[in-house]
């Protein structure tokens, strides 16, 4: 029934702030108060109120509605202001901030209907007040089904919470499970601010199996000194000793132990490899190099292998692994010959007895292995600290593990100890044998065990580390070897740190010369051998048929002769005494009087204890030379610097190391001449022994030696520089100082060249008409020595 038009506009008046008036129907835009309305957001309201039925649907087809009693005219106020602290008590379930509000009034009768719709981000609720005595029901409509109804008097407000999930078609309330995956152990549930949120079923320490059913897993990682445990706490090992991985009756009839030796220094300990012991079963020992060995037995396998009551060894490139099943867990461990991982796999919801460093133990020291307590192991060497290493570098490097790619796996997998156990590894040793990768491998492979979701393929390209290749494959080293980068980027057997001090402090290669009736011999450490890069089947005694026999266990080399076959020995009387003498030497294929080829000459008899060794390793002893040259009015500086790269920027200094054969770049440059008038001209540069007795020339008028290939003169007379290279070498049969001197000149270059000519020939010292501008060259040398 319509009201007379003056009643209409005296109520309009008592509505303060109405926006917009209406009658019948309208579209409302509610875009800057967006409505969550039982899991759909919606930014339009579809209103209609007649004498039959008012309703505010959300969309237009009706659907998603409110639907009230009859009213008439109603009016649309858009973000009205609203006191939150009305609403939470009522609303129990909505703990989310109110955002906004809108609000529509209509009539019943002379008595006005409020309607207030609010935000709560994903939640939403609606506040419902009235005059009337009524009651007045309204039902609460969602994708077309009643989720509700309220009745509403004059005695109070009423609110109704509208928030709810939708998938698929499907309503789903607070807690309600939206769906399930039994194959990977995942839910998706409606959680308490109304929206959809995956559930994994399983915990942080289990994986899925399929069919629902969780497995509690756990991954221990084992490289270079450091073991971090299943919690991923970090422990140390700074010992040579054996130590339980883990052991415990969940594991039944398994001990997993970790060895750890040192290699290139004595104070720092790397796993060396694993050994798994089983009850009523040879024990498997992991080693370097792939070697599997069931007892004293080493194995060849291709692909895998059944050691017999659940035990499987399988092998592939990138290392071995071993899996011991059990009726209720699986014990797997993985060793690459730098790594191991232990992953151990039982029932969900179960802690289990399980010991050692992977699992609870609190000390380092309780897991040693009993036989090795009070062993030679325990001792602690402090080595002089290795100045090349570059700390900040390498702790920035280690710091890598913080940031992307590596960021997807640390939900699950905590970089903390890999990064402390990375930087305080390479802050004392140095980056070799993939050590500056070691770690960043370490943790990527433990985050794709620990979630298939998380394989972080690109991260060796991001930090320019290469694929795991087959490290040391097949090679086998003695007990005081392991396996390593040579100089040549191969691999081979290096003495460990310990093993080899003795040798080294005494700068020799072997062992004292042993005499005996008739007979001689020397024995030579093939993996110091190997360190220098010399090929024991290189060398020979004065006779070149007499070579040295290496063993196949220890790779030592011993070289010997007897009455019946004196291998070239030399005999010489002193006083009494008839001295037995011979060498250990290897073919010089240079010219008479240079080589560049590593030397070796070990002279030994009986009477001498230790054999004579040259080393094969030189130092530059001067780098660089300057000189402050006047000649006449013109006053310049001359430098002679060497260099091991062709771009001359990585500077030989006091401490670099220069091969044999290795080539080297030497360049002369002047500070203080104009190179429009002048020219520096390199007009002869020879090497010296320390006595001067003996000379080698590198540069003849200003041109390469011809007779030595490896010369190669730049640059000269063409401006106020120039460099020459050549390949290293030292005199035959003398370990003295060698010391190149250059003589040069300078030459006027107006209108002329300067540059000699080398075209072949009678070579010409330079160009018809150029003069030099002091007839008294400047010299300067530089020396070096092993």
């Amino acid at each position: 029934m319509l009201r007379p038009l003056l009643l209409l506009s005296a109520l309009i008046g008592l509505l303060p702030g109405a926006e917009q008036q209406h009658v019948g129907s309208a579209t409302l835009n509610i875009s800057s108060c967006p409505i969550s309305y039982y899991g759909e957001q919606f930014t339009t309201l579809y209103v209609t109120a007649t004498d039959e039925v008012f309703t505010a649907c959300f969309d237009i087809i009706g659907v998603d509605c409110i639907v009230g009693p009859p009213l008439e005219i109603f009016f649309f106020f858009d973000e009205v202001s609203e006191n939150e602290a009305d609403w939470h008590p009522s609303l129990p379930d909505i703990s989310s901030s109110l955002l906004c509000s809108v609000e529509l009034k209509a009539f019943s009768g002379l008595f006005p209907v409020s309607l207030k719709i609010s935000s709560f981000g994903s939640q939403a609720a609606v506040k419902l007040e009235t005059g009337s005595l009524g009651p007045h029901e309204f039902e609460f409509v969602a994708n077309g089904d009643s989720v509700g109804s309220v009745n509403l008097t004059n005695t109070g407000p009423i609110y109704k919470d509208i928030s709810a999930c939708r998938q698929s078609g499907g309503l789903y309330f607070y807690d309600d499970e939206v769906s399930s995956d039994p194959d990977t152990c995942s839910t998706e549930s409606c959680d308490s601010v109304a929206t959809i949120q995956p559930n994994d079923i399983c915990g942080p320490l289990e994986r899925c199996h399929g069919n629902n059913t969780c497995m509690f897993v756990s991954i221990c990682t084992v490289t270079g000194p450091a073991v971090i445990d299943f919690n991923d706490q970090l422990k140390t090992v700074e010992d040579r000793c054996g130590y339980t991985l883990l052991t415990g009756s969940s594991i039944q009839n398994l001990t997993v132990v970790a060895n750890f030796q040192e290699r290139r220094r004595r104070d720092v300990s790397f796993l060396d490899s694993v050994t798994l012991r089983l009850q009523g079963q040879d024990d498997v020992h992991l080693e370097q190099g792939g070697v599997v060995k069931e007892g004293n037995t080493v194995l060849t396998i291709n692909g895998s292998t059944d050691l017999g009551n659940g035990v499987e060894v399988f092998v592939d490139p990138t290392g071995v692994t071993v899996t011991v099943s059990h009726p209720e867990s699986t014990t797997s461990v993985f060793f690459d010959g730098n790594t191991a991982q232990i992953i151990f796999i039982g029932p969900a919801g179960q802690d289990p007895d399980l010991g050692g460093l992977c699992a609870n133990s609190t000390s380092v020291s309780d897991e040693r292995l009993p036989e090795d307590i009070g062993s030679s192991c325990e001792v602690q060497y402090n080595d002089t600290a290795d100045s090349s290493i570059n700390c900040t570098m390498m702790t920035e490097r280690c710091n890598l593990l913080l940031e992307e790619p590596f960021t997807a796996c640390h939900n699950h997998t905590d970089p903390e100890s890999y990064i402390d156990a990375c930087i305080d590894t390479l802050c004392k040793y140095p980056a070799v044998d993939g050590l500056n990768c070691q770690f960043q491998e370490a943790y990527a492979r433990s985050c794709s065990l620990r979630s298939s979701n998380d394989t972080l393929d690109s991260w060796r390209s991001t930090v320019g580390c290469s694929p795991p290749q087959p490290f040391c494959q097949g090679r086998i080293c003695s007990d005081h070897e392991f396996c390593a980068e040579t100089i040549s980027g191969g691999i081979g057997c290096f003495c460990r740190a310990i093993f080899a001090f003795p040798y080294r402090s005494n700068d020799t290669l072997g062992d004292p010369t042993v005499c005996e009736e008739n007979s001689a011999s020397v024995t030579l450490v093939g993996c110091l051998l190997e360190e220098k890069g010399l090929d024991y089947t290189m060398l020979h005694l004065n006779d070149p048929t007499c070579t040295g026999q290496r063993d196949e266990l220890d790779h030592m080399v011993t070289f010997s002769y007897n009455g019946s076959n004196t291998c070239g020995t030399e005999v010489m009387a002193n006083n009494s005494q008839l001295i037995y003498m011979n060498s250990v030497t290897v073919l010089n294929s240079s010219s008479d009087n240079i080589t560049r080829q590593d030397q070796v000459y070990i002279d030994f008899s009986c009477v001498f204890t230790q054999p004579d060794v040259n080393t094969v390793t030189f130092r530059i002893k001067d780098s660089s030379v300057i000189e402050k040259i006047t000649s006449g009015t013109w006053n310049y500086t001359l430098t002679m610097k060497a260099y091991t790269d062709a771009g001359r920027t990585q500077a030989v200094d006091s401490n670099t190391e220069v091969q044999l054969n290795q080539q080297i770049w030497v360049e002369l440059e002047t500070d203080g001449l104009d190179d429009g008038l002048v020219a520096l001209v390199t007009d002869s540069c020879w090497a010296a022994d320390q006595a001067e007795s003996l000379r080698y020339n590198l540069i003849v008028d200003g041109c390469a030696n011809p007779d030595d290939q490896t010369v190669n003169v730049v640059g000269n007379g063409a401006g106020t520089s120039n460099y020459f290279s050549f390949n290293m070498f030292q005199f035959s049969r003398s370990s003295s100082e060698v010391s190149v001197h250059c003589k040069v000149n300078l030459c006027a270059n107006l209108n002329q060249t300067c540059t000699p000519d080398c075209s072949g020939g009678l070579r010409k010292r330079r160009s018809a008409g150029s003069k030099y501008l002091d007839e008294a060259p400047a010299f300067i040398s530089m020396t070096w020595t092993n």
